[in-house]
């Protein structure tokens, strides 16, 4: 490919020709050839959306001059419309801090809008990266303001997700609600509990995560974009920082505000440890619930078979008929990788050192991927799975009935003693246990049934009095 030479503080360096990126990008890109990842494209649109508000408000504020910033944020429109996608190289694990995607942002931005204005890429003499893109600006301030513009877009779909499936339990939890089955504590026999009782209580778990998320959300939404390069906000107009957190709200449609402290909000990601803090624990709720689901499900035959997931894949290449619960599955493999993007969040979060924490690029990579995968697959286990839960009815009553543990509601009529020695009988036997206590003569048949009641053994109360 034919290159031009761009010359920076390290001297020459050869671009190719039709590259929008310049200098600083192309040594990234020759230098750190990490994962082939390059990145998410909400990260892209937020970096390109930040840019765009400082060069307006810049301009307003008279700091570059009206046709720079007006193509600056022309620019920056092309690119949010889906142009120049293509233009950003820089693999996820760059270096630190975030300087080399900033720097591939302000170039594409300057070369374009050189173009604008009647230039060709690669001059910078009517808009240049660093003296009118990046004017009053530092990868300091505006890297983490970037991540949590992008975090805070991807959280979005995630909070509308966990609604919906919380919304799916609770569905299943009513058309349930009439079904009676056997408890189990230590995966052992318990007290009886109605399936529309344990459906309902996954939806409340999952809107207690959801309280979470929505803190998390509102710690994202305080911006430190003006403290320039340590929070001091050095080289930047007293108003410009609250002008370009007005005009991302207007960009995005959430309600970011300036940070009242910038030097704390270079300082410290406690938003993205916040985030982490809200996914980990959705997580794992989520697989304990998906787990939950594969054990209701097992058999048909020699497992529990107390519901039936809808059936999505054959289960196996070599036994003919078998059906798995494979997005129960995939809703725990994709867990388990969301889990691990949460604790890399919380090493990148507590290695910040004095003014800066240089591991945002970390951060900002876990949050794309695990917010990603983990909203889709959401949407996939409500969709292809949840929905569709069935009950096997009659295994789960005769389950109920024929429990040793539903001798527990006996108690206040025959003492925990008496009704030990029915549950050993009844097991030894192999016989439930009405019938043993009608056998022993322990009780009249009024009171067994009053006490046996299946309607009240699932409520507060005892049975029978």
């Amino acid at each position: 490919m034919p290159d031009r030479t761009e010359h920076d503080s390290l001297g020459d360096l050869f671009v190719p020709a039709d590259a929008y990126w310049g200098s600083q990008a192309e040594r990234t890109r020759q230098l750190f050839q990490i994962s082939g990842l390059t990145e998410h494209p909400k990260m892209i649109d937020a970096y390109v959306m930040l840019k765009k508000a400082c060069a307006q408000a810049n301009g307003e504020l008279g700091l570059i001059t009206k046709d720079q910033a007006q193509a600056i944020v022309q620019a920056a429109d092309e690119i949010l419309n889906g142009k120049m996608r293509d233009q950003f190289p820089v693999d996820v694990f760059h270096m630190g801090a975030g300087t080399s995607l900033n720097m591939n942002v302000n170039e594409v931005l300057a070369n374009r809008a050189e173009e604008i204005l009647g230039g060709a890429k690669g001059e910078y003499k009517k808009v240049n990266p660093n003296d009118h893109v990046n004017f009053g600006q530092s990868t300091n301030d505006t890297f983490p303001t970037a991540m949590r513009v992008m975090a805070r877009m991807m959280l979005q779909p995630l909070m509308v997700e966990t609604e919906s499936l919380a919304a799916a339990f609770e569905s299943k939890g009513r058309e349930f609600d009439h079904v009676l089955k056997s408890g189990r504590t230590h995966l052992q026999d318990a007290v009886p509990i109605r399936l529309g009782q344990e459906f309902n209580a996954y939806g409340g778990a999952i809107r207690r995560a959801q309280k979470l998320l929505e803190f998390a959300a509102n710690e994202l939404e305080e911006l430190g974009i003006g403290g320039s390069a340590a929070g001091t906000g050095l080289n930047t107009h007293p108003k410009y920082r609250f002008r370009v957190v007005e005009l991302l709200g207007e960009y995005s449609g959430f309600s970011f505000r300036a940070s009242q402290n910038m030097v704390e909000a270079m300082q410290s990601q406690f938003c993205m440890a916040a985030l982490a803090a809200a996914v980990r624990a959705s997580s794992l709720e989520l697989t304990r619930i998906a787990n939950d689901l594969r054990l209701l499900c097992s058999g048909p035959l020699t497992g529990f078979a107390e519901i039936v997931l809808p059936p999505v894949q054959p289960g196996s290449s070599i036994m003919p008929g078998k059906v798995n619960p494979s997005v129960a599955e995939n809703m725990n493999l994709v867990l388990y990788q969301v889990l691990g993007q949460c604790h890399t969040i919380d090493l990148c979060v507590q290695a910040g050192q004095l003014e800066l924490n240089v591991m945002m690029p970390g951060m900002a990579f876990s949050a794309q991927f695990m917010l990603q995968i983990l909203a889709n697959a959401m949407r996939v286990f409500r969709t292809r799975c949840v929905d569709g839960i069935a009950a096997n009815e009659q295994n789960c009553r005769r389950y109920a009935e024929i429990s040793p543990s539903l001798a527990t509601a006996l108690n206040v009529y025959l003492g925990y003693q008496k009704t030990a020695e029915v549950v050993k009988t009844a097991l030894k036997e192999n016989k439930r246990i009405p019938d043993v206590v009608r056998e022993l003569g322990l009780l009249d048949e009024e009171t067994l049934n009053k006490a046996l009641d299946p309607s009240l053994l699932t409520e507060p109360g005892i049975p029978g009095k």
